[in-house]
């Protein structure tokens, strides 16, 4: 498990699944917590949840974000929702459905491009990066003093953007919103990539390589 601790936050991750699908739970001083991809292995999940247990005064999960409808991060969704009473469900809007679909989850908000999420005293940015699917999003999150944090699922990783299927049309929507949303907007190179498999990475390590990715198309 990795532990990143920065102010008034507390950000957890684990591998879980076939796939080595990032979960990642975010944990406010406050005690709202926000999970990421309930993707596989609902225990492991569970033991996550009880590892925040002092990461703030009585933490408990308050929403449940899916990143895209892709099946290996929502495996674990259906045993996770019920667990938790209450607990808001969030996804893009263009993906709401398909979740639904596979799941029985129902998504109780639809998120848009430009949204807010509070977690007790933070705020999170949502960030529509259409391509990999038309409802992906990204979560960004930018505390005084530390580097930007970016939840980007499956739309950005160390080396180039999601798989859109060799898909010119696909890519071209991914490639500009990942350009014009997240590198034009978040500017300071040593803002954090936390993708939905694999190790972190930073803005600034794969800026140097945009036109290279618009080169080659993929």
């Amino acid at each position: 498990m990795e532990v990143t601790r920065l102010p008034g936050l507390v950000v957890r991750a684990i591998a879980v699944g076939g796939m080595d699908n990032n979960v990642y739970l975010l944990t406010a001083a406050g005690g709202d917590q926000l999970l990421i991809d309930a993707a596989a292995e609902p225990e492991a999940i569970e033991a996550l949840l009880t590892s925040a247990a002092d990461d703030a005064d009585a933490p408990h999960l308050r929403y449940l974000l899916t990143t895209h409808s892709h099946h290996d991060h929502i495996g674990a969704l259906a045993a996770v929702a019920p667990a938790h009473p209450g607990t808001e469900t969030l996804a893009g809007d263009a993906d709401a459905d398909a979740i639904t679909a596979a799941t029985g989850v129902p998504i109780t908000r639809r998120l848009q491009h430009g949204d807010t999420i509070a977690l007790g005293d933070v705020t999170l940015d949502v960030i529509g990066l259409r391509g990999h699917t038309p409802g992906s999003v990204a979560i960004a999150c930018t505390l005084p003093g530390v580097p930007t944090q970016v939840f980007t699922g499956d739309s950005l990783f160390p080396g180039g953007v999601g798989n859109t299927g060799r898909d010119p049309q696909r890519f071209g929507s991914l490639f500009s919103d990942v350009v014009s949303r997240l590198f034009e907007r978040y500017r300071g190179d040593d803002a954090v990539v936390r993708p939905g498999h694999g190790k972190p990475t930073t803005l600034g390590a794969e800026r140097p390589h945009l036109a290279e990715w618009e080169a080659r198309g993929w």
